[in-house]
């Protein structure tokens, strides 16, 4: 009541953007992509006016330009409003859930909080050996010599893989550049830096991915007193996946999901 009484000060806002699970373009489950997360940022910032926004971030990373989208987003966002932001790392914030919280102003962590894993990785799998085994005969017919390129049911072929080293490289600069311009001198010069390795805790600190150990409550109200109100802004379900209409489209993305937080021991 009192923010609409004239010539009283209300108590500052921070609004507090949950940013958690695998980074995807796939809308099942509770991924993370820059469709599905556009209208809880927007509100974010628009919204009462905050002093500041505060990302809360649990991500193992996934996929490199849905981290982008939701980077630039809430950059364009911070900068368009004058609203600092500052970034929370929980569990972990990795490959493509660092790229989030870089685009905070500060990033803090917990002292057994994973951050780094700047890298990209293609995985998949080899199939030319079971078919073979089970007599199915493989029939593709292509217009283009690489249409088929990485046919997991074709014997890997060295042109293929080189040529996804290229894009692999191609995608690593463009990490490295976002990770530079927002830590800028921050960042050590550690040789392992960019290598795809993670750290925790202190050592991300001390490496220049973190600015200090600090958790998100205690810190707001160290910036913004006491009175400080922290107004949540969370990703809601898919309406159908609620009652259960996408059980097994959920199951498989929590199966990924499970697999990309293996990476990191959780």
């Amino acid at each position: 009541m009192k923010r609409w009484i004239p010539f009283i000060k209300s108590d500052p806002v921070v609004s507090v953007l949950r940013l958690e699970g695998a980074i995807s373009a796939a809308t099942r489950g509770m991924t993370l992509n820059d469709v599905g997360l556009a209208t809880m940022i927007e509100r974010a910032f628009r919204r009462r006016k905050p002093a500041a926004v505060a990302l809360a971030i649990n991500s193992p990373g996934g996929s490199p330009v849905q981290s982008s989208l939701i980077a630039e987003r809430i950059r364009r966002l911070a900068d368009e409003k004058k609203i600092p932001v500052y970034a929370f790392v929980e569990d972990v914030a990795a490959s493509g859930g660092y790229w989030l919280a870089s685009a905070a102003d500060e990033i803090w962590l917990d002292r057994s909080s994973i951050v780094g894993s700047i890298g990209v990785i293609s995985a998949n799998f080899g199939f030319q050996d079971f078919i073979q085994r089970h007599g199915v005969e493989r029939r593709v017919h292509t217009a283009g010599k690489s249409k088929s390129t990485l046919d997991p049911f074709q014997p890997e072929k060295a042109a293929d893989v080189k040529r996804l080293k290229v894009i692999l490289d191609q995608m690593h600069a463009t990490f490295i550049a976002q990770v530079k311009e927002r830590r800028g001198s921050k960042l050590s010069d550690d040789s392992a830096l960019f290598s795809g390795e993670f750290w925790i805790g202190q050592t991300g600190v001390d490496l220049g991915l973190a600015d200090g150990i600090g958790h998100l409550v205690p810190k707001m109200k160290e910036r913004f007193g006491d009175k400080v109100k922290l107004v949540p802004y969370v990703q809601k379900r898919p309406f159908l996946a609620r009652f259960g209409a996408q059980m097994a489209q959920d199951a498989l993305g929590v199966a990924e999901e499970r697999a990309l937080y293996t990476r990191y021991g959780l």
